[in-house]
Protein backbone atom coordinates (compact mmCIF):
# COMPACT_ATOMS: atom_id res chain seq x y z
CA UNK A 1 0.00 0.00 0.00
CA UNK A 2 1.13 3.38 -0.60
CA UNK A 3 -0.74 5.12 2.18
CA UNK A 4 0.18 8.25 2.90
CA UNK A 5 2.58 8.65 0.12
CA UNK A 6 1.40 12.35 -1.83
CA UNK A 7 1.92 12.17 -5.55
CA UNK A 8 1.80 14.80 -8.24
CA UNK A 9 1.11 13.49 -11.92
CA UNK A 10 1.73 16.55 -14.30
CA UNK A 11 -0.20 15.65 -18.03
CA UNK A 12 -0.24 12.83 -20.10
CA UNK A 13 -2.13 10.81 -21.95
CA UNK A 14 -4.88 7.70 -21.73
CA UNK A 15 -2.25 6.01 -20.50
CA UNK A 16 -2.14 8.30 -17.36
CA UNK A 17 -5.54 7.68 -16.33
CA UNK A 18 -4.34 3.57 -15.45
CA UNK A 19 -1.33 4.79 -13.51
CA UNK A 20 -3.91 7.36 -11.37
CA UNK A 21 -6.37 4.63 -10.90
CA UNK A 22 -3.76 1.94 -9.92
CA UNK A 23 -2.00 4.92 -7.51
CA UNK A 24 -5.53 5.71 -5.63
CA UNK A 25 -6.56 2.15 -5.31
CA UNK A 26 -3.06 1.67 -3.01
CA UNK A 27 -4.68 4.49 -1.19
CA UNK A 28 -1.62 7.22 -2.41
CA UNK A 29 -3.22 11.14 -2.31
CA UNK A 30 -2.52 11.86 -5.59
CA UNK A 31 -2.74 15.61 -7.29
CA UNK A 32 -4.14 15.69 -11.05
CA UNK A 33 -2.18 18.55 -12.78
CA UNK A 34 -3.37 19.30 -16.46
CA UNK A 35 -6.57 16.87 -16.38
CA UNK A 36 -9.36 19.86 -15.88
CA UNK A 37 -11.23 18.60 -19.01
CA UNK A 38 -10.98 14.97 -17.66
CA UNK A 39 -14.72 13.62 -17.29
CA UNK A 40 -14.06 10.79 -14.85
CA UNK A 41 -13.27 11.21 -11.10
CA UNK A 42 -10.79 8.78 -9.29
CA UNK A 43 -11.56 8.37 -5.25
CA UNK A 44 -8.18 10.10 -3.68
CA UNK A 45 -7.35 12.40 -6.53
CA UNK A 46 -7.50 15.72 -7.00
CA UNK A 47 -7.97 17.99 -9.85
CA UNK A 48 -5.58 21.12 -9.33
CA UNK A 49 -3.43 23.67 -11.13
CA UNK A 50 -0.08 23.60 -10.75
CA UNK A 51 0.16 26.80 -8.54
CA UNK A 52 -2.48 25.35 -6.23
CA UNK A 53 0.04 21.90 -5.54
CA UNK A 54 1.97 21.80 -2.14
CA UNK A 55 5.17 20.32 -3.86
CA UNK A 56 6.19 20.42 -0.09
CA UNK A 57 4.60 18.01 0.53
CA UNK A 58 5.37 16.01 -3.10
CA UNK A 59 6.72 12.52 -2.58
CA UNK A 60 6.98 11.68 -6.41
CA UNK A 61 6.04 13.59 -9.53
CA UNK A 62 5.30 11.76 -12.11
CA UNK A 63 5.35 13.07 -16.01
CA UNK A 64 3.85 11.38 -18.81
CA UNK A 65 5.81 9.29 -21.32
CA UNK A 66 7.67 11.73 -23.41
CA UNK A 67 8.56 13.77 -19.91
CA UNK A 68 8.76 17.71 -20.94
CA UNK A 69 9.91 19.25 -23.92
CA UNK A 70 13.23 21.13 -24.20
CA UNK A 71 11.98 23.97 -22.72
CA UNK A 72 10.44 22.26 -19.77
CA UNK A 73 6.88 22.25 -21.20
CA UNK A 74 4.67 19.21 -20.61
CA UNK A 75 2.38 17.43 -22.88
CA UNK A 76 -1.56 16.91 -21.90
CA UNK A 77 -4.49 16.27 -23.80
CA UNK A 78 -7.25 16.84 -20.83
CA UNK A 79 -6.25 20.25 -20.55
CA UNK A 80 -5.71 23.71 -22.55
CA UNK A 81 -3.53 24.69 -19.45
CA UNK A 82 0.10 25.29 -20.11
CA UNK A 83 2.31 23.22 -17.59
CA UNK A 84 5.97 24.36 -17.33
CA UNK A 85 8.39 21.87 -15.21
CA UNK A 86 10.66 24.03 -13.52
CA UNK A 87 13.64 24.30 -10.98
CA UNK A 88 11.72 26.56 -8.56
CA UNK A 89 8.91 24.01 -8.71
CA UNK A 90 11.38 21.15 -7.92
CA UNK A 91 12.85 22.95 -5.72
CA UNK A 92 10.34 23.31 -3.16
CA UNK A 93 9.78 19.17 -3.07
CA UNK A 94 11.37 17.46 -0.51
CA UNK A 95 14.79 15.73 -1.04
CA UNK A 96 13.47 11.92 -1.32
CA UNK A 97 11.20 13.21 -3.99
CA UNK A 98 11.95 11.43 -6.86
CA UNK A 99 10.39 12.26 -10.65
CA UNK A 100 9.75 9.36 -13.03
CA UNK A 101 9.33 9.85 -16.55
CA UNK A 102 9.45 8.01 -19.71
CA UNK A 103 12.15 8.93 -21.19
CA UNK A 104 14.71 11.86 -20.91
CA UNK A 105 15.99 15.35 -22.55
CA UNK A 106 18.21 17.75 -22.21
CA UNK A 107 16.20 19.89 -20.28
CA UNK A 108 15.62 16.98 -17.20
CA UNK A 109 19.02 16.23 -16.98
CA UNK A 110 20.10 19.19 -16.38
CA UNK A 111 16.99 19.76 -14.09
CA UNK A 112 17.38 16.44 -11.37
CA UNK A 113 21.15 17.98 -11.55
CA UNK A 114 20.93 21.21 -10.47
CA UNK A 115 18.10 20.22 -8.07
CA UNK A 116 19.94 16.85 -6.66
CA UNK A 117 16.53 14.85 -7.45
CA UNK A 118 16.32 11.46 -8.59
CA UNK A 119 14.91 10.44 -12.04
CA UNK A 120 13.54 7.15 -12.96
CA UNK A 121 13.51 6.66 -17.10
CA UNK A 122 10.63 3.58 -16.79
CA UNK A 123 11.20 3.05 -20.35
CA UNK A 124 15.02 2.44 -20.19
CA UNK A 125 13.64 -0.76 -17.70
CA UNK A 126 14.00 -4.10 -19.25
CA UNK A 127 10.79 -4.89 -17.74
CA UNK A 128 8.75 -2.21 -19.11
CA UNK A 129 10.42 -2.33 -22.37
CA UNK A 130 9.94 -6.38 -22.79
CA UNK A 131 5.72 -5.79 -21.61
CA UNK A 132 5.57 -2.72 -24.12
CA UNK A 133 6.85 -5.52 -26.78
CA UNK A 134 3.52 -6.80 -26.90
CA UNK A 135 1.34 -4.07 -28.06
CA UNK A 136 4.26 -3.03 -30.23
CA UNK A 137 4.16 -5.99 -31.97
CA UNK A 138 0.20 -6.00 -32.60
CA UNK A 139 0.67 -2.82 -33.65
CA UNK A 140 3.24 -3.49 -36.38
CA UNK A 141 0.89 -5.96 -37.64
CA UNK A 142 -1.86 -3.69 -37.67
CA UNK A 143 0.11 -2.11 -40.38
CA UNK A 144 1.94 -4.54 -42.13
CA UNK A 145 -1.92 -5.94 -43.04
CA UNK A 146 -3.21 -1.64 -43.26
CA UNK A 147 -0.27 -1.25 -46.16
CA UNK A 148 0.04 -4.26 -48.41
CA UNK A 149 -2.00 -5.91 -50.83
CA UNK A 150 -0.43 -9.95 -49.95
CA UNK A 151 -0.70 -11.63 -46.58
CA UNK A 152 2.10 -11.70 -44.82
CA UNK A 153 2.37 -15.62 -44.57
CA UNK A 154 4.74 -16.51 -47.06
CA UNK A 155 6.22 -12.83 -47.09
CA UNK A 156 9.81 -12.31 -47.34
CA UNK A 157 10.46 -9.86 -44.05
CA UNK A 158 13.60 -8.40 -42.83
CA UNK A 159 13.80 -7.23 -38.99
CA UNK A 160 16.51 -5.48 -38.28
CA UNK A 161 17.81 -5.22 -34.57
CA UNK A 162 17.22 -7.84 -32.10
CA UNK A 163 16.84 -6.00 -28.96
CA UNK A 164 13.74 -6.40 -26.72
CA UNK A 165 11.31 -5.34 -29.75
CA UNK A 166 13.37 -6.50 -32.60
CA UNK A 167 13.24 -10.35 -30.77
CA UNK A 168 9.33 -9.82 -30.03
CA UNK A 169 8.64 -8.54 -33.85
CA UNK A 170 10.88 -11.55 -35.19
CA UNK A 171 9.47 -13.95 -33.10
CA UNK A 172 5.97 -13.37 -34.00
CA UNK A 173 5.91 -12.76 -37.55
CA UNK A 174 8.11 -15.89 -37.87
CA UNK A 175 5.08 -17.48 -36.27
CA UNK A 176 2.54 -15.88 -38.48
CA UNK A 177 4.26 -17.68 -41.69
CA UNK A 178 6.98 -15.28 -42.46
CA UNK A 179 10.10 -15.58 -44.53
CA UNK A 180 12.29 -13.80 -42.19
CA UNK A 181 15.77 -12.86 -42.07
CA UNK A 182 17.19 -10.84 -39.49
CA UNK A 183 20.20 -8.66 -39.33
CA UNK A 184 22.35 -7.60 -36.03
CA UNK A 185 25.60 -6.56 -35.75
CA UNK A 186 26.48 -8.53 -32.47
CA UNK A 187 27.82 -12.42 -32.71
CA UNK A 188 25.61 -13.23 -29.31
CA UNK A 189 22.35 -11.53 -31.24
CA UNK A 190 23.41 -13.45 -34.62
CA UNK A 191 23.81 -16.92 -32.45
CA UNK A 192 20.48 -16.21 -31.14
CA UNK A 193 18.83 -15.85 -34.22
CA UNK A 194 20.22 -18.91 -36.08
CA UNK A 195 18.88 -20.52 -32.43
CA UNK A 196 15.28 -19.10 -33.16
CA UNK A 197 15.21 -20.75 -36.41
CA UNK A 198 15.74 -17.30 -38.39
CA UNK A 199 17.82 -16.71 -40.97
CA UNK A 200 20.92 -14.05 -39.11
CA UNK A 201 22.64 -11.33 -41.65
CA UNK A 202 25.50 -8.98 -40.77
CA UNK A 203 24.26 -5.30 -40.84
CA UNK A 204 27.01 -4.84 -43.07
CA UNK A 205 25.39 -6.76 -45.65
CA UNK A 206 22.25 -5.29 -45.79
CA UNK A 207 22.36 -4.12 -49.02
CA UNK A 208 22.54 -7.58 -50.36
CA UNK A 209 19.81 -9.10 -48.30
CA UNK A 210 16.77 -6.86 -49.03
CA UNK A 211 16.70 -7.34 -53.27
CA UNK A 212 13.50 -9.71 -52.72
CA UNK A 213 12.45 -7.84 -49.42
CA UNK A 214 8.39 -7.15 -49.15
CA UNK A 215 8.64 -5.82 -45.35
CA UNK A 216 11.28 -3.92 -43.69
CA UNK A 217 11.06 -4.07 -39.92
CA UNK A 218 13.36 -1.49 -38.33
CA UNK A 219 14.05 -1.24 -34.92
CA UNK A 220 17.80 0.15 -34.52
CA UNK A 221 17.38 3.90 -33.51
CA UNK A 222 20.49 4.64 -35.90
CA UNK A 223 20.81 5.90 -39.62
CA UNK A 224 20.93 1.81 -40.76
CA UNK A 225 18.03 2.20 -43.70
CA UNK A 226 20.24 4.58 -45.99
CA UNK A 227 19.61 5.80 -49.72
CA UNK A 228 21.63 2.79 -50.77
CA UNK A 229 19.84 0.53 -48.62
CA UNK A 230 16.77 1.48 -50.41
CA UNK A 231 17.76 1.90 -53.63
CA UNK A 232 18.32 -1.98 -53.72
CA UNK A 233 14.95 -2.69 -52.34
CA UNK A 234 11.47 -3.40 -54.81
CA UNK A 235 9.43 -0.66 -55.18
CA UNK A 236 6.40 -2.61 -53.58
CA UNK A 237 8.69 -2.80 -49.95
CA UNK A 238 6.52 -1.96 -46.84
CA UNK A 239 9.30 -0.26 -44.10
CA UNK A 240 7.79 0.26 -40.91
CA UNK A 241 10.44 1.92 -38.65
CA UNK A 242 9.92 1.25 -34.72
CA UNK A 243 12.93 3.14 -33.99
CA UNK A 244 12.45 6.49 -31.57
CA UNK A 245 12.34 9.59 -33.33
CA UNK A 246 13.63 10.50 -35.92
CA UNK A 247 13.64 6.83 -36.72
CA UNK A 248 16.46 5.38 -38.82
CA UNK A 249 15.00 5.57 -42.19
CA UNK A 250 16.29 7.82 -45.03
CA UNK A 251 12.33 8.78 -45.60
CA UNK A 252 13.11 11.80 -47.66
CA UNK A 253 15.05 8.94 -50.42
CA UNK A 254 12.18 6.87 -49.44
CA UNK A 255 9.29 9.03 -50.69
CA UNK A 256 11.07 9.76 -53.85
CA UNK A 257 11.88 6.56 -54.80
CA UNK A 258 8.21 5.64 -54.40
CA UNK A 259 9.23 3.01 -51.31
CA UNK A 260 6.00 3.47 -48.50
CA UNK A 261 8.24 4.00 -45.05
CA UNK A 262 6.06 4.97 -41.71
CA UNK A 263 7.67 5.79 -38.41
CA UNK A 264 5.69 4.20 -36.04
CA UNK A 265 7.60 4.98 -32.22
CA UNK A 266 5.11 4.75 -29.54
CA UNK A 267 3.04 2.38 -30.60
CA UNK A 268 1.46 0.97 -27.20
CA UNK A 269 -0.05 3.93 -26.65
CA UNK A 270 -1.11 4.30 -29.94
CA UNK A 271 -2.90 0.61 -30.37
CA UNK A 272 -3.30 -0.29 -26.53
CA UNK A 273 -3.17 2.85 -24.34
CA UNK A 274 -5.29 1.02 -21.53
CA UNK A 275 -2.40 -1.76 -21.12
CA UNK A 276 0.11 0.50 -22.08
CA UNK A 277 -0.87 2.08 -18.91
CA UNK A 278 -1.42 -0.22 -16.90
CA UNK A 279 2.39 -1.87 -17.50
CA UNK A 280 3.28 1.92 -16.48
CA UNK A 281 1.39 1.44 -13.33
CA UNK A 282 1.96 -2.17 -11.82
CA UNK A 283 5.92 -1.19 -12.24
CA UNK A 284 5.62 2.29 -11.68
CA UNK A 285 3.46 1.42 -8.35
CA UNK A 286 6.24 -1.50 -7.18
CA UNK A 287 9.09 1.13 -7.24
CA UNK A 288 6.90 3.44 -4.93
CA UNK A 289 6.45 0.45 -2.91
CA UNK A 290 10.07 -0.37 -2.67
CA UNK A 291 10.88 2.92 -1.57
CA UNK A 292 8.40 3.11 0.85
CA UNK A 293 9.37 0.15 2.59
CA UNK A 294 12.88 1.08 2.12
CA UNK A 295 12.67 4.13 4.11
CA UNK A 296 11.09 2.11 6.67
CA UNK A 297 13.46 -0.20 7.08
CA UNK A 298 16.00 2.38 7.40
CA UNK A 299 14.46 3.57 10.28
Amino acid sequence: MLTGKQIAVLGGDARQLEIIRKLTELDAKVALVGFEQLDHAFTGASKERLDEVDFSQVDAIILPVPGTNLEGEIDTIFSNEKIVLTKEIVEQTPEHCTIFSGITNKYLDELVKQTDRKLIQLFERDDVAIYNSIPTVEGTIMMAIQHTDFTIHGSNIVVLGLGRVGMSVARTFHHLGGKLKVGARKSEHLARISEMGLNPFHLDDLKQQISDCDILINTIPAHVVTAQVISKMPSHTLIIDLASKPGGTDFRYAEKRGVKALLAPGLPGIVAPKTAGQILANVLSQLLQDETDGKESSQ
